[in-house]
């Protein structure tokens, strides 16, 4: 058991006793109140805290007091700080105006110093910084530190239901879910470095809501750093969040050690409006994404149904029924190079070098498609010339030891690294500019975070240096395309981890990046349109990756980009397995519904709208419902197995409506805004228009 992880299970003791003599003992009195105007903070003599939410016309005290920020030193940890002085200031900066809060308080020889701000901008969020000083004469071991140790109690026995859902942001191996219910004895520690020698990195946010009500943390640093998000539900009535880092210090007198700049919020709804905030946050802190090009949001054929062993033959042959069906992007995937790192055209493919690359670029142009080419960047593979010629590249591991990249058998370069970097920038030059391809695909799980890198040869300031900057590395390439091509379309496919928030500035398409289900598809929807907003496309991925490898409504009901990676005629590409679900073949039955769901996108262009995402809660609102606002209509998307009963269509204006279930051109009624209310059956799915009249 590491540092952060021995800590959190000591802080999860210590919420599971106050959470349950919270009853049983005298109330504990706030000694210093900060106060938002949606959310307060109260602390107690001894700086333990506890969130107060503010929001609508209640004040509902979400858990217990408990030692809230709170260092961890060599031989135990530091809780109880002795409040001495309190500063209430207003402030200005780039963020906005507002109030900072002062607290100080002591623990032997160790002062801290809490500066708390509420920003007017900002009302249900509340930004935090500590800073603790060595006051003695002695050198302080410092092994880390915790901010925002908060419980969050359940509303009422959670008896048969689910008393919390969460947002998660760790990426692990598993692929699993980022959003998911709590259940008692649940805990996972959402470290954001690598959690295996290729999953790593997430976004530094972590939420948890009951149903009227939720919580969320993080940290508002402008680069990725090594934090764990701890989630917990360690009874059957409290969940646990937190925001850790780990790393040995030594603190000599008279110094100081600050943590980094951290949030807590509260909110009605799911997680949504907590990611949101965070994105406006970060905004106003200076990150900036650009608009994409019309291009992004145009519907994806890929050739990956033909997986490695390609032929060109097959993909020419392909064409015609891409063009038939009115697909506008064709996606050269894996399988045109002779090795990561390398990166030559394959000689049994491109026999002729640039120039058959060239031709083939204008073959799909000449058929009506733009080209989006594959790679995986930071990878290269043993034995390349690239390795050969500089072994510099590298990154290497503290016993100088390569990481490996399992997917491909690979090992990372170094993105921190100036050369690799230059390196990269002339592979997008020759994709590009030589070649002629007007997008790429960048692939590869391993592209969402880095782990420390000790290579001497890259002279980092700290290990560290290859973590915090990957989004830079990002940075290069995005820059270079659309330096090259102003329309170029960027899409980086982390597969099935948990996006780094900072990489996606540098994207104007993200994805669901190798779904497991329909369900990841709309989870990750909703995720990444709160925290890139609606003007990134977000594509579905290949909707052979969906339930029963066929379902369209996931992507469309959520506003996102269809693709597919079919082959076609029957038999010409390889046999299914596991990964494809039912197959790429794309058999006469699937023709007819490709060709429905393609002519429903392109009469929608729901992913153009504006999604709605504090309107429904993904965890507690049955049926699952999504909203998009798009010109005057509305448009709902209805997921389960089988519902019968009622729904309300939220968001509306005052005035009537008329319903429409576009997908089987049905005209369902009238409602009357602001709420509609609607008597539904369907299984599934259901999609419905809803214009005023």
């Amino acid at each position: 058991m590491n540092n952060i992880s021995r800590y959190i299970v000591q802080l999860m003791i210590i919420l599971i006793v106050l959470a349950l003599t919270d009853g049983c003992t005298p109330e504990k009195q706030a000694a210093f109140v900060v106060d938002g105007k949606e959310i307060r903070i109260e602390f107690t003599d001894q700086l333990h805290s506890r969130v107060v939410s503010a929001l609508g016309n209640e004040e509902v005290a979400l858990g217990v007091f408990s030692p809230s920020e709170f260092l961890r030193i060599h031989g135990g940890v530091v809780t109880d700080f002795a409040m001495d002085t309190t500063l209430i200031r207003a402030i200005e900066d780039k963020v906005g105006t507002g109030k900072e809060f002062h607290i100080s308080g002591k623990s032997s020889a160790i002062k801290k110093d809490v500066i708390i701000t509420h920003y007017d901008d900002f009302p249900a969020m509340l930004t935090l910084q500590v800073v603790y000083t060595n006051m003695g004469d002695e050198d302080l071991l410092v092994e880390g530190w915790t901010n925002h140790g908060y419980s969050m109690s359940s509303s009422k026995p959670s008896g048969n239901r689910v008393s919390f859902w969460s947002y998660q942001s760790a990426s692990y191996e598993d692929r699993r879910d980022w959003v998911l219910p709590l259940e008692e004895g649940f805990s996972q520690q959402n470290y954001l470095g690598m959690n295996a020698s290729d999953y790593g990195g997430g976004t530094p946010v972590v939420d948890i809501w009951r149903p009227d009500v939720g919580l969320g943390v993080g940290h508002l640093e402008l680069i990725p750093k090594l934090v764990s998000l701890p989630v917990a539900m360690p009874g059957s009535r409290e969940a646990t969040v937190a925001v850790s880092y780990d790393k040995a210090v030594t603190l000599p007198p008279g110094e100081s050690l600050p943590t980094f700049r951290t949030f807590v919020m509260v909110h009605q709804g799911d997680y949504f409006h907590t990611l949101s905030e965070y994105r406006r946050f970060m905004i106003k802190q200076g990150i900036t994404f650009r608009k994409p090009p019309s291009t992004a949001f145009e519907p994806i054929w890929c050739a990956w149904g033909y997986r490695r062993d390609f032929t060109m033959e097959q993909i020419y042959g392909t064409f015609p029924m891409v063009k038939q069906l009115g697909f506008d992007w064709a996606v050269l995937d894996d399988g045109w190079q002779t090795a990561e790192g390398d990166w030559y055209l394959h000689p049994d493919k491109f026999p002729n070098g640039d120039v058959d690359m060239q031709n083939f670029v204008k073959e799909i142009n000449d058929a009506g498609f733009k080209a989006k080419l594959w790679w995986a960047p930071l990878a290269v593979d043993p034995g390349t010339d690239l390795i050969s010629k500089h072994p510099e590249y590298l990154l290497l591991n503290e016993d100088g030891s390569y990481q490996d990249i399992s997917w491909w058998n690979s090992y990372y370069l170094c993105p921190a690294y100036q050369p690799v970097q230059a390196y990269t920038r002339d592979l997008v030059e020759t994709i590009m500019k030589t070649w002629g391809y007007a997008g790429l695909k960048i692939d590869g799980q391993h592209l969402n975070g880095a782990p420390p890198c000790y290579n001497p040869a890259h002279n980092h300031a700290y290990p560290e240096e290859s973590v915090e900057k990957v989004p830079e590395f990002f940075k290069v390439i995005y820059d270079s395309a659309l330096e090259l091509n102003a329309e170029a379309v960027v899409e980086i496919c982390p597969c099935g981890t948990a996006f780094s928030f900072f990489t996606l500035p540098y994207m104007n398409q993200s994805v669901s990046s190798d779904p497991l289900n329909s369900w990841q598809i709309r989870l990750k929807g909703k995720t990444l349109k709160a925290l890139t907003g609606n003007d990134v496309a977000y594509y579905g991925d290949h909707v052979e990756l969906s339930d029963q490898g066929s379902d369209f409504a996931s992507s469309v009901g959520v506003g996102a980009v269809i693709g597919t990676k079919f082959t076609w005629p029957v038999g010409a590409g390889p046999a299914p397995d596991v990964d494809d679900k039912s197959g790429p073949a794309l058999t006469p039955e699937r023709v007819e519904k490709w060709a429905k769901w393609i002519r429903i996108y392109r009469e929608k262009m729901l992913s153009t709208g504006t999604y709605q995402g504090e309107l429904y809660d993904i965890g507690f609102d049955r049926p699952e419902t999504h909203a998009i606002r798009k010109g005057v209509g509305m448009y709902y998307a209805f997921y389960a197995d089988h519902y019968s009963g009622n729904v309300q269509l939220r968001g509306l204006d005052e005035g009537m409506y008329t319903v429409y279930d576009y997908e089987n051109e049905r005209d369902l009624g009238s409602v009357t805004g602001p709420v509609g209310e609607l008597e539904v059956d369907f299984k599934a799915h259901l999609l419905l228009e809803v214009l005023p009249q």
